[in-house]
């Protein structure tokens, strides 16, 4: 499943995909929250980024929070990125201890 998900990601976020819902996002949109999550200092999200972020299933992609490195997508921005629009981050994916552990490994 991680796999797919992975794939499924990489296919919207380098075009040309039919849409693919995965944790209640449709994979074509998560461009609107690529400011918000990119550079050293990232602009708050957009009104259009925290709607997709509403409507996500939190939990579920607290579980693909380990490929987003393979994306070139920084974890510690991305967790932020609830809270910036108003919402709670699970409990499981707070903390970015697998990205240092991946960081350290590499």
């Amino acid at each position: 499943m991680n796999l797919l998900v992975f794939v499924a990601l990489l296919i919207a976020l380098f075009g040309g995909a039919n849409a693919i819902i995965v944790c209640s996002i449709d994979t074509n949109k998560l461009d609107v929250c690529h400011d918000a999550i990119t550079g050293k200092r990232p602009p708050k999200p957009t009104t259009k980024c925290c709607a997709l972020i509403k409507k996500a299933d939190l939990s579920c992609l607290c579980r693909y929070k380990s490929l987003l490195p393979a994306l070139g997508i920084n974890p510690t921005k991305a967790l932020a990125l609830p809270k910036k629009c108003g919402r709670k981050t699970p409990p499981g994916c707070r903390g970015n201890l697998e990205y240092k552990l991946i960081q350290i490994l590499l």
